[in-house]
């Protein structure tokens, strides 16, 4: 019988991290990043950082991928990468604001902009956890939160949507409906589920247009809540049209 440890996107997956390891291997802090002693640690914790592939407390971890002035934030990223992710797959990461404050702290390391072979293993990390999140029934971090992870690391919507949509299957479609599900009050408001460092509106848009446009006629054959397919189908009204129709759930905002 086929087990989560050798299906393809788990074989994948595993190869990302592996990548990962080797391409940011002996990764430092700059000798002279400097933080705050009052609000993220010590000395001794920053000294750390500047010594390559020492694995760090969860703790230490925790403050160091959320603190948001580092004087080389990418060079952090660099080094904490490896654990990083691992810790991101297993679902030993819980920040208070959501998976998006993540994928922030991605987007702060500007990584899209590293050299190719290191921007490279950090796509194809996203890509094949997405990929892994959507094929599994029971992710440890549900795709709903990855997305919105993917989406800010890499300032963009639509690549992520397209692999949602190119891999069906019984697990991503019940992740579609348990996303539906955590998103419609926000989006039936017009607003984007997750704080986004870029443009909400369009963002807001586009994943509405999307779900509007793909989800029903793929849910409908799961057997989903007929409610749900209704508030699908008023995501995609504007107007009057959405708040006077009669399955307009009467979400104030």
């Amino acid at each position: 019988m086929t087990t989560l440890d050798d299906t393809p996107a788990r074989l994948r997956l595993d190869r990302a991290l592996d990548r990962l390891d080797v391409t940011f291997r002996g990764m430092t802090a700059r000798g002279d990043e400097t933080q705050c002693d009052c609000h993220w640690g010590g000395a001794e914790e920053l000294a750390r950082l500047k010594v390559p592939d020492v694995a760090l407390d969860p703790d230490l971890l925790h403050r160091t991928w959320t603190a948001p002035d580092w004087g080389d934030h990418g060079a952090v990223l660099r080094r904490i990468l490896p654990q990083f992710a691992r810790a991101l797959v297993g679902g030993l990461v819980e920040p208070l604001s959501g998976m998006a404050e993540v994928g922030r702290s991605f987007a702060r390391g500007h990584w899209q902009e590293w050299p190719a072979h290191r921007s490279a293993a950090v796509r194809e990390f996203l890509d094949a956890w997405w990929a892994h999140t959507l094929a599994e029934e029971e992710p440890a971090v549900p795709a709903h939160e990855v997305l919105a992870l993917c989406a800010e690391a890499s300032a963009t919507l639509s690549p992520w949507l397209g692999t949602w949509e190119s891999l069906q299957g019984r697990a991503a479609d019940r992740h579609l409906a348990e996303a539906v599900a955590h998103w419609e009050y926000d989006l039936l408001g017009d607003q984007l589920p997750w704080r986004t460092r870029g443009d909400a509106d369009a963002l807001c848009a586009e994943l509405a247009t999307w779900l509007a446009g793909h989800a029903p006629d793929r849910l409908r054959t799961r057997q989903v809540p007929e409610e749900l397919l209704h508030r699908i189908r008023l995501i995609g009204l504007t107007g009057p049209a959405r708040w006077e129709d009669p399955h307009w759930p009467g979400h104030r905002y």
